[in-house]
């Protein structure tokens, strides 16, 4: 059978690669040619429609769409909104605690910090020096590693994060092949994309842009990781990013459910990823004059609701979700482990960096996302919250949270971020995993650090130390963003 022709996608990739290398030929044989490989890496020959191609899930993915076009145009009825509940079947995850949902659950259980010195680039000028930083990363089986060269690492861990998350949902290649894909959607958004990749491109047009890598453009934008990773899986369904700051995975978790909801997809990855600890990302943040110092003692650095914070402490990583419809998760036979009820988003109009004063935008936020889950204020029993160690964001939020629920004597409320540090746009994300995994295990992580609390603060509503157990009815994540973003998600055990 005859060679297929390169998909345009992987043509142009080919192209644009020439340009710059005087290996173009190898190059082309890396994307297009035959053998082993992952995300735009080599392929095998075409197979006719219908046929499955075996090993394309991790290793060699065609970038075409094996779809026929005629399958495209298909009228069918519009499922009942009410009736579609959407279920977590899969967890991802790419943080400075572990790459697996249980291994990073369970540090957070016993209470490690992932924060340490900053390895990655010399940062003894700056006055921060620390961060949730990711030491051990590898991206084999999941990204061809010339590509993988190229890519930002924002990309690099949302693939990952994003084929875990299939592979923790028994997702595999064989059972994607049964899938509608004009049905299967992602929507994984970053809050500060391709930083290095831009930055890179920056420093190479100081010489000529003819020095520039081609593919600066395209991998530095936030939307390209869902893209690529729809390209690889062949995934037509609903595919972009949101960015809101530290509120990005929030509003993409949320956004996916509706599209389950609304009857336009049956399963879609969704989640956040951010690498920005370069110097640009380091150093931004600290002319904001929003890190922690506390450079001599990085694991009390990150101290939520506790008077000696000084400031958040950056992170990188991803946290991906698959969503599902729940019938369509019963009729494969998946593993539920929660339900997703429900959110809401709302803005404070205020301030770009400061919450409104009387915390309105929170205390609505929250609000709307118990209406939108039809959950009662009385059954919520966890909230994970947003809580990034600084002086008027944690008690904002903290007094939002009593003010919504505190008539609840059972009320657990805990901070990731002591141990993980900000992740900024993937923060959710990993959150969203946590507050999950709680559900599944029946225990709920210890604040880290909250040795001398705020007087405004009860400890009684506060997790301590240690874990504790706690049996989830309804959970509650929240995140918050620069430019005022205020998100609320709510998952719960499947009843």
């Amino acid at each position: 059978m005859a060679a297929a022709a390169a998909p345009p996608l992987c043509t142009w990739l080919v192209a644009a690669d020439c340009g710059a290398d005087e290996h173009h030929q190898q190059h082309q044989k890396l994307c297009c040619d035959g053998g082993s490989g992952a995300t735009f890496g080599p392929r095998r020959e075409r197979r006719p429609f219908g046929a499955r191609r075996r090993g394309a899930a991790r290793s060699g993915m065609a970038m075409s769409v094996a779809l026929q076009p005629e399958r495209l145009i298909v009228e069918k009825k519009r499922p009942d909104v009410k009736q579609r509940r959407v279920v977590v079947t899969g967890m991802g995850v790419v943080t400075p605690l572990g790459h697996d949902p249980d291994v990073f659950y369970n540090n957070l259980l016993d209470g490690r910090s992932g924060i340490s010195e900053i390895e990655t680039f010399d940062c003894s000028k700056f006055p921060t020096r620390i961060a949730g930083e990711i030491k051990s990363f590898s991206t084999e089986g999941f990204v061809a590693p010339k590509l993988a060269k190229r890519m930002d690492k924002f990309m690099l861990y949302l693939i990952a994060a994003g084929k875990k998350a299939l592979e923790n949902g028994g997702l595999t290649e064989e059972v994607r092949n049964e899938l509608d894909k004009t049905r299967c959607g992602v929507l994984i958004g970053s809050a500060m994309g391709g930083m290095k990749v831009f930055n890179d491109a920056i420093e190479a047009l100081r010489v000529s842009y003819k020095k520039m890598n081609p593919f600066c453009v395209p991998f530095a934008t936030t939307n390209m990781g869902s893209a690529i990773l729809a390209m690889d899986l062949g995934w037509m369904g609903p595919n972009y990013s949101i960015s809101t700051a530290c509120a990005t995975s929030n509003f993409c978790i949320l956004n996916a459910a509706n599209h389950i909801r609304r009857g336009e997809a049956e399963v879609m990855l969704c989640g956040g990823s951010d690498a920005p600890l370069i110097p640009i990302g380091l150093g931004g943040f600290v002319a904001c004059r929003a890190l922690s110092q506390r450079n001599s003692d990085p694991t009390k650095a990150s101290r939520p609701w506790d008077m000696g914070r000084d400031g958040f402490v950056m992170g990188e990583g991803a946290g991906v979700l698959v969503l599902e419809e729940l019938e369509h998760a019963k009729q494969r036979g998946a593993t539920i482990y929660a339900e997703f009820l429900g959110g809401s988003f709302t803005c404070d109009a205020y301030h770009m960096t400061e919450p409104h004063p009387e915390g309105t935008g929170i205390t609505l936020c929250i609000e709307k996302a118990l209406a939108d889950s039809g959950a009662a204020r009385e059954e919520i029993n966890y909230v994970n919250a947003h809580a990034t160690s600084t002086q008027s964001g944690d008690l904002k939020e903290y007094e939002a949270i009593v003010r919504c629920f505190g008539q609840n004597p059972q009320l657990r409320v805990n901070s990731t971020k002591s141990m993980t540090g900000h992740l900024i746009g993937a923060a959710g994300g990993i959150e969203a995993v946590a507050v999950i995994q709680a559900i599944r295990t029946g225990f709920v992580h210890p604040n880290l650090n909250l040795e001398n609390p705020e007087k405004i603060v009860d400890v009684g509503v506060l997790v301590g130390s240690k874990k504790e157990r706690c049996e989830v009815k309804v959970a509650l994540s929240n995140s918050f963003g620069f430019g005022g973003h205020n998100s609320s998600i709510l998952f719960a055990p499947l009843k």
